[in-house]
């Protein structure tokens, strides 16, 4: 009776795994997307390389590319949309931008732009409609961090900058290391070491904590995280993209019963540069090696796809969940 109980299980189990899938849309353009910004189950927005964005208005089935007149070098490494018609981009390397659309993308305002070659800015995140964040890799110390109160009109540097050691940076694989919610700030960080930067307004201080994820070089380290919805769980992914199929320490996770932030095992299959909390403990994470899926909290991964992409992200308002990644492919995540 038990065995026969156990097997039914493992069965069930098998076939909830094979049901969670990811479809490939498209792919062929020449544009490396890093940017994704998913609005609701219609409304989706990407952006990448060469200068390129483009919007689905049907849930990813058509997408209309077009390149930013004047930034066709930049890479905009990240993307947050509000509707149809208004978006904001970023750029990583020089120089460093910050456009704004209002108009589905026909037009964009440039709102911040930087010449200094020491500004290489990571990602971007906003809390609400109006309050948003951009992070960058280290200058003399301290990350490079900016702040709009306006809706992305203007951008001035943080009142208060996280420290940084020695060659520690972020990273500009997704977006996602950069995470905002109701003005509490959270990064992870790589290189010289994986830690977690977070700030409470009301403290005005940074807490620091070290992360169980592979670190010591500049390929290697956290590169994202995410939290459940009711705030229950965090899981963080990383590893090292110049050794893709490497699977130590490639994830991590903290729940609310401890505060002890742990190693998942068994992890993702490989470096994973996005995680996406999907409902409940379900995340979703994505790398050049493929996509994982967890449905505890972080603490057990399953492969589910072996395409490679950078960026997975759900809807703000609704369930879809789009991946996205080199050569312009895209790909929805099916339960």
């Amino acid at each position: 009776m038990k065995r026969s109980l156990l097997l039914l299980l493992l069965s069930a189990l098998a076939l909830s795994l094979k049901a969670q899938h990811v479809e490939v849309l498209q792919q062929g353009n020449q544009a490396s997307i890093r940017g994704l910004s998913v609005v609701d189950d219609k409304v989706a927005w990407i952006s990448g390389s060469k200068g390129t964005i483009a919007i689905t208005k049907d849930g990813g089935k058509t997408w209309d590319w077009l390149q930013v007149k004047g930034f066709e070098k930049s890479d905009f490494r990240d993307i947050e949309a509000f509707s149809s018609r208004e978006a904001i981009i970023m750029s990583s390397g020089t120089p460093a931008v910050i456009l704004k659309t209002t108009d589905g993308g026909q037009n964009w305002k440039v709102n911040y732009k930087t010449i200094d070659t020491a500004v290489f800015l990571d990602a971007m995140d906003f809390s609400d409609r109006i309050n948003g964040y951009a992070l960058g890799d280290p200058i003399d110390g301290k990350f490079v961090l900016l702040q709009t109160k306006d809706g992305g009109e203007r951008w001035e540097p943080f009142r208060k900058c996280p420290n940084a050691i020695r060659d520690e940076a972020a990273f500009a694989a997704s977006g996602t290391c950069l995470r905002v919610e109701r003005n509490k700030l959270n990064i992870v960080t790589g290189g010289t070491r994986s830690r977690l930067l977070e700030y409470t307004p009301s403290s005005n201080l940074w807490d620091y904590s070290p992360l169980p994820i592979l670190s010591g070089k500049s390929s290697q380290g956290a590169f994202s995280f995410a939290w459940s919805a009711n705030g229950s769980s965090r899981v963080f992914v990383g590893g090292d993209y110049a050794d893709d199929k490497k699977t130590d320490s490639v994830a991590s996770y903290l729940t609310n019963h401890s505060n002890l932030i742990k190693s998942a095992n068994p992890g993702p299959a490989g470096f994973q540069s996005c995680v996406e909390n999907i409902s409940g403990e379900i995340f979703l994470s994505t790398g050049t090696p493929g996509s994982n899926l967890t449905t505890d909290g972080g603490k057990t991964w399953t492969k589910i796809d072996d395409n490679s992409f950078n960026v997975c992200r759900k809807a703000k308002h609704g369930k879809l969940v789009l991946l996205a990644g080199n050569g312009g492919k895209i790909g929805i995540f099916k339960m």
